[in-house]
């Protein structure tokens, strides 16, 4: 997992016709430029007042690798890790492409000012054979695997939240019911450009039909998702938040939905849904922001708002 600062960004591929030889093809290449210098530019620089590694989770029958963001010590004689950190355990998108490391502006923010250890997951990625179930277990399985044991990653069990962006804020939403069923307690969720639908009702949304092909080409990418997450025979409602049965009792969610995206009645839908269920909930739009834009804040002016009030947030929902 080692980082470049020499590699060029592949062209997006014919998502229609895509073979799996080509995927994995693709996705290496992508996720070699995500991880690397050469796309600083574009994704954000770390800040320099959290400290970065790769570690992996030893779970049964797996080794899941996150990336693991802690304050940095302040310099002033702290020479040991904080210990009774908050915790945020956040979830990158892409869905079958993206890696933990396109999140480091972000996730390195928190860490260094709420403060916090930030796990990212870096989770099973969609493929045929992989669907959408086995990175939902990976976001549910390091969760409870940080809070099991709280004392050895130097966190706080009590003050735990998570962190998703599109995909990946499917499987926190998932993350989050699954741990009020098992009585884990959350104190937030942060959903951003959230999909929340791989039902056949997935492209239904309005959003789905304005922004089907621009500002990218979101339908095929889309499909080519559905595709792999829910192959024949998988319930797909059963990886959908939008159709969870009972969405009641859950942490408070900021909901943030950029406006120029095709997933963004999925949002908006989910955030309805929440506050119907009596969660509490906010829905923060940005208007003309396109899907991702909070990975990109060397392009998307807008990325920086959305990461302050983030930070705000989880600052008060993590005090508590």
């Amino acid at each position: 997992m080692g980082e470049s600062t020499t590699v060029t960004r592949p062209p997006e591929p014919d998502f229609s016709a895509m073979t799996t030889e080509e995927l994995f093809a693709y996705r290496e290449a992508e996720n070699r430029f995500r991880a690397s210098g050469a796309a600083r530019a574009v994704l954000g620089e770390p800040h320099p007042g959290a400290a970065i590694d790769w570690q992996e989770i030893t779970l049964a029958g797996r080794d899941l690798p996150v990336r693991v963001y802690r304050p940095a010590p302040a310099g002033d004689g702290e020479a040991t890790a904080r210990t009774g950190l908050p915790l945020v355990i956040h979830v990158h998108g892409g869905g079958f492409v993206g890696t933990a490391a396109q999140c480091d502006w972000t996730s390195s923010h928190l860490a260094a000012r709420l403060p916090a250890l930030v796990v990212s997951v870096e989770h099973r990625l969609l493929a045929p054979g992989s669907p959408l179930a086995h990175a939902v277990d990976d976001g549910w399985d390091a969760l409870r695997h940080v809070v099991r044991n709280a004392a050895r990653w130097g966190v706080d069990p009590a003050r735990t939240a998570v962190f998703g962006e599109s995909c990946g804020a499917l499987i926190c939403a998932l993350t989050a019911v699954r741990a009020r069923e098992a009585g884990l307690e959350l104190k937030a969720q942060v959903l951003v450009n959230p999909v929340t639908d791989v039902t056949d009702t997935m492209f239904d949304h309005a959003s789905m039909t304005e922004y089907a092909y621009s500002p990218t080409r979101a339908l095929p990418l889309l499909r080519f998702l559905r595709q792999l997450a829910v192959p024949e025979g998988y319930d797909a409602r059963a990886v959908s938040p939008l159709y969870a049965d009972d969405l009641s009792g859950l942490p408070p969610a900021l909901v943030v939905v950029p406006t120029r995206d095709a997933v963004a009645d999925h949002g908006r839908s989910f955030a309805d849904r929440l506050r119907a269920a009596g969660t509490p909930v906010r829905l923060s739009e940005y208007p003309g922001a396109p899907h991702a834009f909070l990975t990109l804040p060397g392009v998307e002016p807008q990325a920086e708002a959305a990461q302050a009030e983030i930070l705000a947030f989880l600052g008060a929902a993590l005090a508590q």
